[in-house]
């Protein structure tokens, strides 16, 4: 990195300069891992980073995040390369956002050096107000922009229109707050109606998908895990898929027809991540809570990545919290194709859990993938042809308590039924499985 180039051009990436404090409570390796993650965020919301700055203290600085010393460093660091963004990764208080930028500005020596300091939850922010497409997608990002950020520009007490946009300024931002600042409590009221109202338009388009029986299972997973990619493979769904962090914010259903002709919907849905900012995750609560009205999850894992086993951690833990990890689960590792190998826990899970290893990049494992799925909708039920006499009819109530009827027809003297059977129920039936009649396979078995 060439520490004395000047930044000038208007179109070039925000160089930035990501900073941590590192106190005695915080892993070394944890605190490398969220800088690391910190700078493709960076890097998703446009920017570009300069270097890192890691200070070890006994806790943060209370007025300033970072000690007298550190702050001198960087003001001098933004002077001589043109540096315009710190991004710390802990969450700032108002007074420590303005504090930082007052001295990092007061130590460059150059009054018309502008410094914006932000802090990991307004990049991810940021990065939502980026990639937002629908409306309500739009809306849940102004309003969590709106709830965290509010107090935060408050206690600034400078133009924020002075910087003229850029990363952490993005979506309704400080020109929407400028215009709205004594209304801006009405503002958030409106966006909670407007969600509330989508909301219910959700719910009913969900019981009509109820009604018509349809098997339901949501991909979920850590952000970039390759959950539209995979929604595109198995469907063409033409969902955006780009190696970023939060590519695709809106949630997707599309239809997908299994080899015995039964069909599910797949919905891809907003990744995981790290610290996930609290407003954010409540003002997607409603679309997050789709999730839950599901009849399966797919838990799509990153097996290339070196966090695989963390991220897999974080994700469970937001569906724990979220209250909807009480369904049945299937693991799809991801980018086998690039994958080094599975650590420990990873293979024990494997045996423990129903796990299947995939590319959706280049379509190898999906056969077995889809095997599962089948398994899985048939909820270790097979299809079966049966005929049962008129003078037994009392099967037929039968079979609609203890199986799942997909298809019956009364004929003179009979009735023949497609149903989807376990072992036991098969075992007692047996006497009415037609074999090798009527399309029937081996035993009656049709799937």
């Amino acid at each position: 990195m060439d520490m004395t180039s000047v930044y000038t051009a208007s179109d070039a990436p925000v160089r930035a300069i990501l900073a941590v404090v590192l106190t005695p409570e915080k892993d070394a390796r944890e605190a490398a891992v969220s800088l690391d993650e910190l700078e493709r965020l960076l890097e998703t919301a446009g920017g570009s980073l300069f270097c890192q700055v890691i200070q070890n203290r006994e806790s943060p600085d209370n007025a300033t995040y970072l000690g007298k010393g550190k702050l001198e460093e960087i003001g001098a660091l933004c002077r001589d390369n043109g540096v315009q963004l710190i991004v710390c990764d802990d969450e700032l208080s108002p007074s420590q956002i303005k504090n930082m930028e007052d001295a990092i500005e007061k130590a460059a020596g150059d009054d018309q050096l502008e410094v914006r300091v932000i802090d990991r939850s307004m990049l991810i922010l940021d990065i939502f107000a980026l990639h937002a497409v629908s409306g309500e997608g739009k809306l849940q990002v102004e309003l969590a922009q709106l709830r965290y950020s509010v107090p935060r520009l408050y206690g600034q007490g400078k133009d924020m229109s002075r910087l003229g946009g850029g990363i952490g300024t993005r979506g309704p931002g400080e020109s929407q707050l400028e215009k709205d600042r004594r209304h801006v409590h009405r503002r958030i009221a409106a966006l909670e109606a407007q969600l509330a109202e989508l909301a219910k338009s959700r719910a009913v388009r969900r019981a009509r998908r109820e009604d018509a029986g349809v098997f339901r299972m949501a991909i979920v997973g850590y952000t970039n895990a390759g959950k539209s990619t995979l929604l595109n493979r198995l469907t063409s769904a033409g969902v955006l898929a780009e190696d970023k962090l939060f590519a695709t914010l809106d949630t997707t259903t599309r239809k997908f027809t299994l080899p015995s002709g039964r069909e599910l919907l797949l919905t891809d849905t907003v990744g995981f991540i790290r610290r996930l900012p609290h407003h954010l995750i409540e003002a997607f609560r409603s679309t997050l809570e789709e999730v839950r009205y599901n009849d399966a999850l797919m838990i799509v894992i990153d097996a290339a990545d070196p966090e695989c086993v963390a991220q897999l951690e974080v994700t469970e833990k937001l569906l724990y919290d979220l209250g909807v990890f009480d369904k049945p689960v299937l693991y799809v590792l991801n980018k086998c194709d690039i994958a080094e190998g599975l650590s420990e826990e990873l293979l024990f899970r494997s045996r423990r859990d129903r796990m299947v290893a995939v590319s959706a990049l280049d379509g190898r494992g999906i056969d077995t993938l889809t095997g599962e799925l089948e398994r899985l909708v048939l909820g270790g039920r097979r299809l079966y042809l049966l005929k049962v006499p008129s003078a037994e009819m009392g099967v037929i109530h039968k079979l609609y308590n203890n199986a799942m009827v997909e298809d019956i027809e009364y004929f003179d003297g009979y009735a023949r039924v497609v149903a989807l059977l376990d072992e036991k129920t098969a075992g007692q039936l047996r006497r009415f499985i037609v074999k090798g009649q009527d399309g029937a396979g081996e035993k009656g078995i049709l799937v």
